[in-house]
């Protein structure tokens, strides 16, 4: 009989559990974004380290066969941190504030 509590209270059962099928879905969801961002962010911290690693084995190297030339990419990054230094406002140095 339509319209009776029985049929009510089996619609209300049917709802509850799709609601907690989808709320277990949600979840899941969620979970799956925690740690995808856990390894996120150790694959851009491994390859920052790689990078960093091979610049100064480039460095070294360069330094030990080619002194000229790397005396003179020294001095010229040393020159451009002094431009920047004298040209950018001195509120862009501090640490904490926006760029």
């Amino acid at each position: 009989m339509r319209g009776s509590p029985a049929d009510d209270s089996a619609v209300a059962t049917e709802m509850e559990f799709l609601l907690q099928y989808l709320d277990d879905l949600d979840d899941l969801y969620g979970a799956v974004g925690l740690v995808w961002e856990r390894l996120r962010r150790t694959i851009i911290k491994t390859a920052s380290l790689i990078m960093l690693l091979t610049v100064a084995a480039g460095g070294i190297w360069l330094a030990l066969t080619h002194q000229p030339i790397a005396l003179a990419t020294s001095t010229m990054l040393f020159v451009i941190l002094l431009y920047r230094s004298v040209t950018v406002p001195s509120e862009k140095w501090s640490p904490g504030k926006p760029a």
